[in-house]
């Protein structure tokens, strides 16, 4: 199970999985430019709009783990650094149990949120367009509870420094619930409800098959049992956890929330330009993702084993890859009138200033995750948990700006506002730990 014993082989594993998520993220990136054109037809604008709103909460259900993904993943490398199997099976098998116990009184107080609520109220929808929301509603929060549990197998590749197969089971989700779109609409069959079950059952099979080929076959000393489930090593996970969750839940405030406020503080039909700029631009964190995901736990493998040396040279890469997305992203913005017309054609018109500041806050983000994914690998969580006070304040903020300018621009300059402190705060902790001069607050 040591899959690194020097650097040279640390940095040759996140190659291959760099080059093979590159591929697979490419492919990603074609499912979803083919299924924004598809849903607006299947659905039409209106029906998009809230459809992407539903999937943001969506998204909610799926980080509410309190973190224990990010834990395993980085407790699972350090016993890969240390040679140490029975500590990654229970790893694996108390992060199970515990994602377990989470997922039975979620998923019935969620059923019971959707029926007592007036959910139409929540989403601003309208029941004479969308008279199964609820329906809707019921059918994907049970699917995506499942879900839930079975993506652990997904975090188990992350902290065995195989992301490119992580990222194949993502893909095999998404590639499910494109064909399911597609023959929904040549069947004549792509109602709202439909929609909603294609999109979240594909991901559940993925797992679901991904889940019994990998401890039935593939890492079978790593599959979950209950006489490997640890208590201490449960609250340990926890412990770390914990961390990550609020991380998590401050990153959803701001960027998931955002389809729910727009539909609020404007018209559900304004999150599909929204959302379209966003899947355009987004694409440059695809790019930059597939980079960085493997430096996370090879950061972790890497710091514990005490080469600095390694992390030197992996943040110049990172400084020269920042710069070449900033061009990139400059020649995307130009290019865009021309993309929004050969893919979404007549579907929908997204304002050029929408997308000007959508690369502003796409950029922003990307500055953040260049710092952050190596503070995450080596557990540095404490200042970023502070700065998530910023965060916070987003929705209010949000709130007050919307209502003095009844413009969606200012919103999404709040948006960027919001992120650019924890860019300077991660970047001096950053610098600060890998010349050996971190103290008091800068320590991990």
């Amino acid at each position: 199970m040591r899959l690194f014993s020097n650097n040279s082989a640390r940095t040759a594993a996140i190659y291959r999985n760099v080059a093979m998520s590159f591929l697979l993220k490419a492919f990603s990136a074609l499912i979803t430019l083919l299924m924004v054109p598809l849903t607006i037809t299947c659905l039409g604008e209106y029906q998009n709009g809230v459809w992407l709103t539903v999937s943001s909460l969506l998204v909610w259900i799926d980080q509410m783990d309190i973190g224990l993904g990010n834990g395993l993943r980085n407790k699972l490398a350090e016993s890969i650094a240390h040679n140490d199997t029975m500590q990654a099976r229970q790893s694996v098998s108390s992060t199970m149990a515990m994602l377990t116990c989470i997922t039975l009184p979620l998923t019935l107080l969620l059923v019971l949120l959707v029926v007592s609520t007036d959910v139409y109220a929540f989403f601003n929808a309208d029941q004479a367009v969308i008279s199964d929301l609820r329906a809707a509603l019921l059918a994907a929060v049970v699917l995506v509870c499942i879900t839930f549990v079975l993506k652990i197998v997904g975090n188990v590749y992350m902290g065995l420094q195989q992301p490119a197969t992580s990222n194949l089971i993502l893909v095999t989700g998404q590639a499910l619930a494109l064909l399911a779109t597609w023959m929904l609409m040549k069947n004549g069959q792509a109602t709202f409800f439909n929609i909603v079950i294609a999109n979240t059952a594909a991901p559940l099979a993925a797992f679901l098959i991904a889940f019994i080929i990998t401890f039935c076959f593939i890492h079978t000393e790593l599959r979950p049992s209950l006489r490997f489930v640890n208590i201490r090593a449960a609250m340990n996970l926890g412990n770390l956890g914990i961390k990550f969750f609020w991380l998590q839940v401050a990153g959803i405030i701001q960027f998931m929330t955002a389809n729910i406020l727009i539909s609020n503080f404007f018209t559900p039909q304004m999150v599909t330009p929204y959302q379209i700029a966003y899947r355009y631009m987004s694409l440059i964190i695809v790019v930059f993702t597939v980079i960085c995901m493997p430096f996370w736990n090879a950061t972790t493998d890497a710091y514990a084993r005490g080469d600095m040396e390694w992390i030197r040279r992996a943040n110049r890469k990172m400084s020269l890859m920042s710069v070449v997305i900033a061009l990139l992203m400059m020649v995307m913005v130009l290019l865009s009138p021309w993309v929004y017309d050969i893919w979404i054609e007549e579907a929908c018109h997204v304002p050029f200033g929408m997308t000007v500041m959508m690369a502003l806050y796409i950029f922003l983000l990307v500055l953040s995750m260049r710092y952050s994914y190596f503070l995450n690998g080596i557990g540095a969580l404490r200042l970023q948990l502070g700065m998530t006070v910023f965060t916070v304040i987003f929705i209010p903020l949000a709130w007050i700006v919307c209502r003095m300018t009844h413009d969606i621009l200012w919103f999404m300059a709040v948006m960027c506002l919001c992120i650019a402190p924890s860019i300077l705060v991660n970047m001096i902790q950053f610098n600060k730990i890998l010349n050996g001069t971190a103290k008091g607050i800068w320590k991990i």
